[in-house]
């Protein structure tokens, strides 16, 4: 694609953008004056489709008017509500739909899924993760090593770039996995750095992890509907992802997971077990011995939230209606858009941190300025940019393809350049 720098190109490309029309479907935020906020922030939280509250009161309508009954009604039984939405989020994972599950939230999903993949020996304990992973993880991980007796500080092994850089080379993961890989019992990374949006080449890692007898799990937070995923064919062996960031489910929204058919087929894999992860058959006999499911399906705990779910149905709903390779098409259009014009500015404070190859990327762009505090971020914010902040340094900006254009990187470029301008006159 050749970019150009002026506002008819971005109309133009508006124009002639197949999923234009979706920008439609959510709403967008407005400033207090009315006009609508350039939104850069779905990495954090997706915005809210527009048919939330139709599907949400539907719902509502029935619990009033057939309660107990609606479990079993005609159309979006409650007792199967959570299937649907299993086999959509296994088309946007690249999964087969008995390998993925909607439950709980993303690190209570970690935590269960490392019952049954971190299962340490004296030989082989250890786990491998990002240098930088959402602190989440850090904390969730930390304290399942620990719950086995191990010191997190010599069980844990971080990945951590060659000096200079913020990025961590496919290349050094696998000579890390070669080298560490007969005490390493578990690789747990985020498949997209939420800092930097380096997306790790998760075929390649799974194929040398495996190769030294490593269990593979995925934190795909910042992946889920953003880029490109092959869960099946990476043969991957579970992730754990949210739905409320390019999902667009709402916040604290019901996450999902993934587990590989290879592994949910097999009955005597350790794990927490709960009601509604029992043979559906035989769910209501009320037998006291675990029974779990086939899939992913057997590692429910508890019945599923249904209005809770309906922001995540109503938003599936929309992905259906087009495809990630679709999404993906665009999202690579967008974020090569930004990275263009951000590198005309000319202003040699700025850099990129992501990686400038689109296929390492998602729509995601982390930004640089050199000599410069939250101020500068701050000062954005009050021109109608709502985009993200992550400390120490970075300015993290996600157009998103179902909803974001052209045109509004090309305002946000405008109000960055006069940001820029107006500190520097300082």
């Amino acid at each position: 694609m050749k970019y150009e720098q002026g506002e008819s190109f971005a109309l133009h490309m508006d124009a002639v953008d197949p999923l234009n029309a979706y920008r439609s479907r959510f709403y967008m935020p407005k400033r207090k004056n009315g006009d609508e906020v350039l939104y850069f922030c779905g990495n954090s939280l997706g915005l809210q489709p527009r048919s939330v509250s139709t599907v949400m009161e539907r719902e509502l309508t029935d619990w009033a008017t057939l309660a107990v009954e609606g479990h079993f009604k005609e159309n979006d039984a409650w007792i199967t509500y959570h299937d649907a939405l299993g086999a959509s989020m296994a088309e946007i994972v690249g999964a087969k739909p008995e390998e993925t599950v909607v439950m709980n939230t993303l690190t209570v999903n970690l935590h269960l899924m490392m019952v049954s993949f971190y299962r340490p020996t004296a030989q082989r304990f250890k786990i491998l993760m990002e240098y930088s992973p959402f602190p989440s993880d850090t904390y969730a991980v930390r304290s399942q090593v620990a719950f086995h007796g191990y010191d997190p500080n010599e069980a844990i092994i971080e990945l951590k770039p060659e000096d200079g850089s913020v990025l961590v080379a496919t290349e050094a993961i696998e000579a890390l996995l070669e080298k560490e890989g007969d005490s390493i019992a578990l690789v747990m990374l985020g498949g997209v750095n939420y800092y930097t949006g380096q997306v790790y080449d998760m075929k390649r890692i799974t194929d040398t992890a495996h190769k030294m007898g490593c269990i593979v799990g995925f934190d795909l937070a910042h992946g889920a509907g953003n880029v490109l995923l092959k869960l099946h064919d990476w043969n991957v062996d579970f992730a754990v992802w949210c739905t409320y960031k390019y999902l667009n489910a709402g916040p604290g929204a019901v996450a999902a997971c993934f587990v590989h058919e290879r592994h949910g087929r097999n009955s005597e894999l350790p794990r927490f077990a709960g009601w509604w992860g029992h043979n559906k058959e035989r769910r209501f006999l009320m037998e006291n011995r675990f029974n779990p499911i086939e899939g992913a399906d057997g590692w429910q705990l508890s019945n599923p939230p249904i209005l809770a779910l309906t922001g995540l149905k109503a938003s599936l709903e929309i992905f259906a209606q087009t495809t990630m390779e679709t999404l993906v098409q665009k999202s690579r259009l967008l974020t090569g858009y930004l990275e263009f014009l951000l590198d005309r500015l000319n202003n040699n404070a700025i850099s990129i941190i992501t990686p400038r190859a689109p296929e390492q990327r998602g729509c995601q762009l982390s930004i640089r300025v050199k000599g410069s505090d939250k101020s500068l971020f701050n000062r954005i914010c009050a021109q109608g940019v709502i985009a993200d902040w992550r400390e120490p340094d970075a300015i993290r900006v996600a157009p998103v393809p179902l909803y974001n254009s052209f045109h509004d990187v090309y305002r946000f470029i405008n109000v960055l350049q006069s940001v820029l301008s107006s500190k520097d006159k300082e």
